[in-house]
């Protein structure tokens, strides 16, 4: 059987997409389909029960024998509950297949079983999943057989969203509302809809499952807790861009085509800098859209790599010392006829609208800079924000020479006169084409970058959703465009009043604006000076969630109650406890249970080597006998380090949920942590690699 396959062919076959709809819907029940899509009209239930017919009889003849709504709660991965289409046995012993408009439009999963922050007891079991028919159904296939997927909301009895999906749908409707004031402003009356756009990069590792499962860390936390550098890392950049092994090169050959008969336009593939670090990268999709399919995007990576004798490794920092990874959330803002409204155009200079826009993203971004952090905080990212690959806890904007020269006559003048171009690029060599360089470069250290015609938020952490950054990006921007529009709306001269309100906002937020090397120190000390925030843990990121200034933003625009945002805080807190415990307790047992025995086994090993060597008249054991000294001396110092986390963990475990206790576990246990990491890695560096407990680095980031 040949293994190859065209592309066109299978892009989007188990999808029950627009072509799929207007090919097997009635017309009438189509067009209705569409209007609560793009108007967002209120389905009704015999539309829903031709299109469920019609959903239910495509996924059958695709092999599928269930159906679920595919849902994401707060717990950071998706959820799903099958049911089988089978009714009740006829007389006959047969049965029918049927799938109803109620069904597809409601589930009822447990409300009280996911995060919910105390907004559902534990005996208030009832929660709803809901359609969300903007997002296709898609027939997923794997080792259960073939299931209809229908990717839904989830919220409780009582109303509140208890998923990633339902606030990122609110954000989406409310910088649609904000977005058109503000285009109507500048005479624009064709345009319906406007759309946030994300185009997320997925890094992961890649490594040997075999020794994958002899590492229980990372079976337990997804990152090595012990583990010493190997002689060589990343230093000599060999492996960024570098040619893709035959195993891996498969591996992604099956990854892209799985995404592709799932509608996922995977696009872009390298390797990264770290050794066994890899990138996929989809094209642009609605906001909802690639969250779903950045969703696909992390499941595939993980159940292809299985079939490959291989493990997806996600985690932000699965090793120390090498790069971690993250997602770089690509985001743009464009209308329903294809108009960008983060496209400067030849001349930015001269245009007015997307300076508006501009301006009012940096009024945005320095007004929730705290808002923006935290929607990228969690617990591996901790561990990654600031070092070598990732941008540092400190929120800026990145504009490039030119965005920034306008910008500073906007200041200085009031008025944008020039705008710097692209130069011709002289390579030097007769035999290569001379090209127009970008009219500015890019900068790999800025967490928020304007990279052409959008922005990039290189903070997201690399397993965690993307609807939290996406959210927080919607929301604050559509406050922005709505207090511009207050004004603008209000004002006798249009054209005098905008452009004063670019120059106020361009000289009220500059301090948002940085072009430097956001590694540097002198970034830090420049940036306190500005007054920006430098919020370098997830628990000091964590209370901008329900500020007076947050849940005012998110209740203005319906994306959240306050109840909804006490939750959040409330289950992240949680969440950062118990993640930090969980690693706490995976150090305890693989350090009792397999390293101090390795090395005791190991320190009697060297004790009998001195004394055949005594036996031996006249031979030197000064050797044995320094590393038997040295090894013990580790031993001790990690058998004690281990009391202490034992005793401080239990402290921590024994606290009642909430700040107090994840500030705990942030300063106290992670220290503990730290005390005891210290002494194994340098006794890994000491004990014969025979009785080593575990595959070293070496073995897992190099020998896939």
């Amino acid at each position: 059987m040949s293994d190859s396959f065209n592309v066109a062919d299978i892009f989007g076959e188990n999808v029950f997409n627009d072509a799929t709809m207007q090919e097997r819907l009635p017309k009438k029940t189509y067009k209705k389909l569409k209007e609560v899509m793009e108007q967002g009209a209120e389905l009704d239930l015999e539309t829903a029960d031709v299109v469920a017919h019609e959903m239910k009889e495509w996924a059958i003849e695709k092999g599928a024998t269930h159906f679920t709504h595919w849902f994401q709660p707060l717990t950071g991965v998706t959820a799903e509950k099958h049911d089988s289409f089978i009714t009740a046995p006829l007389p006959t012993g047969k049965v029918l297949m049927s799938f109803s408009g109620k069904e597809l439009i409601k589930g009822e999963p447990d409300a009280s079983s996911f995060p919910s922050g105390g907004l559902r007891a534990t005996f208030e079991a009832r929660g709803y999943t809901a359609w969300d028919c903007t997002s296709p159904a898609f027939v997923r296939q794997d080792a259960a057989g073939a299931t209809l997927c229908i990717p839904t909301a989830f919220c409780s009895y009582t109303g509140e969203a208890l998923d990633q999906k339902t606030p990122l749908l609110r954000s989406m409707e409310a910088i649609n509302t904000q977005s058109l004031r503000l285009l109507r402003l500048f005479g624009n009356t064709t345009s319906k809809r406007v759309t946030p756009s994300v185009g997320p990069e997925q890094e992961y590792f890649i490594v040997d499952r075999e020794k994958y499962l002899q590492r229980k860390d990372l079976i337990f936390t997804g990152r090595t807790l012990f583990g010493a550098m190997p002689p060589k890392g990343q230093e000599m950049d060999d492996h960024y861009f570098g040619s893709i092994r035959e195993r891996i090169a498969a591996y992604m050959k099956d990854v892209n085509k799985e995404l592709w008969k799932l509608g996922v336009s995977a696009k872009t593939q390298h390797n990264e800098v770290a050794p066994a670090q890899h990138e996929i990268a989809p094209i642009y999709a609605e906001s909802n859209i690639a969250v779903d399919h950045n969703q696909l995007i992390m499941e595939t990576l993980k159940k292809v790599a299985g079939r490959h004798g291989l493990q997806c490794l996600l985690h932000e920092k699965p090793f120390a010392g090498v790069n971690g990874s993250g997602k770089h959330n690509n985001w743009s803002i464009t209308t329903d006829d294809g108009i960008n409204l983060l496209d400067p155009g030849k001349t930015p200079h001269e245009n007015i609208q997307f300076l508006l826009v501009l301006t009012c993203i940096m009024k945005a971004v320095d007004t929730h800079a705290d808002l923006l952090r935290e929607s990228a905080a969690d617990v591996g990212n901790d561990h990654r924000l600031g070092a070598n690959e990732a941008p540092p806890a400190i929120l800026s904007m990145f504009l490039g020479e030119q965005l920034q020269d306008v910008v500073t006559q906007l200041i200085s003048t009031g008025e944008a006169t020039r705008s710097l171009s692209g130069e011709r690029l002289e390579t030097g060599v007769k035999s290569l084409p001379d090209f127009m360089k970008d009219a500015t470069d890019r900068n790999r250290t800025s967490p928020f970058a304007f990279t052409g015609n959008k922005f990039e938020f290189r903070m997201v952490g690399s397993q965690d959703s993307i609807a939290q950054p996406n959210v927080v990006l919607n929301t604050i921007v559509a406050e922005a465009f709505s207090e511009a529009c207050d004004v603008l709306e209000q004002a006798e001269d249009f054209n005098m009043a905008v452009h004063d309100l670019i120059k106020q906002y361009a000289t009220d937020y500059q301090r948002i604006i940085f072009n430097g090397d956001g590694y540097s120190d002198e970034w830090v000390v420049e940036a306190e000076k500005r007054g920006l925030p430098n919020i370098k843990s997830m628990v000091d990121a964590i209370p901008a969630l329900n500020t007076e200034k947050a849940v005012a933003l998110f209740e203005k625009f319906g994306v959240f109650t306050k109840a909804e945002l006490d939750s959040r805080v409330e289950i992240e807190y949680e969440t950062y406890a118990k993640e930090i415990n969980i690693e706490a307790k995976a150090m305890i047992d693989i350090a009792g249970k397999q390293i101090i025995p390795a090395v005791i086994k190991y320190t009697t090993q060297l004790a009998d080597s001195i004394n055949a060597v005594k036996a031996a008249s006249g031979a030197d054991f000064s050797t044995q006998t320094e590393l038997l000294v040295q090894t013990s001396d580790l031993l001790t110092e990690a058998s004690k380090a281990l009391t202490e986390l034992i005793r401080i963990t239990d402290e921590g475990a024994a606290m009642e949920e909430g700040r107090e206790q994840a500030v705990f576990y942030r300063d106290k246990v992670k220290s503990a942590m730290d005390a005891l990491r210290a002494p194994v890695d340098k006794l890994e560096m000491i004990v014969d690699k025979e009785l080593w407990p575990m595959p070293s680095y070496g073995d897992l980031i190099f020998e896939v």
